[in-house]
């Protein structure tokens, strides 16, 4: 009785969790286009700015909390994807037992496409992360002192 009870209130939950899953994603992947545009911005001229005004510590600021965004959109939109592909599995399966293959097409389509839309989140992040830290590596050398 017990066991019973705590999966169906677990397969409830659950369910509740894939639209807000599905959202975060969507969220992610706009969050990810957003970095992109800000990212142009500081190669082409933002981190110029900050290294003119000779501030070091203005500068690792602004650099530490923009690469931190990208690792967050890295860690983050995977797992939303990896959540939001076996959150419809579970009912896609029930529906094959009871030969529903509508159910099950519609489940595998949604685990697919939170796959792609959380790794495509997850790359973009990524390569931004990446990409800032060698800006800001180079911005911060090019404010040190040169010592012959």
């Amino acid at each position: 009785m017990f066991s019973s009870l705590s999966l169906n209130v677990m397969h409830q939950v659950t369910s509740l969790l894939l639209q807000p899953v599905v959202w975060a994603l969507l969220f992610f992947l706009l969050l990810a286009l957003y970095e992109t545009g800000l990212a142009l911005g500081e190669r082409f001229g933002g981190i110029c700015r900050l290294i003119k005004r000779g501030d070091k510590t203005l500068l690792t600021e602004v650099g530490k909390r923009r690469i931190e965004r990208a690792d967050f959109i890295t860690r983050i939109a995977p797992m939303l994807g990896l959540m939001g592909t076996l959150i419809p599995l579970g009912p896609g399966l029930a529906a094959l037992g009871d030969g529903e293959l509508s159910v099950l097409t519609t489940a595998m389509t949604v685990a697919f496409d939170t796959t792609v839309v959380g790794l495509l989140a997850g790359i973009v992040g990524f390569v931004l992360g990446r990409v800032r830290r060698r800006w800001y590596d180079k911005a911060i050398a090019a404010l040190e002192p040169a010592y012959d």
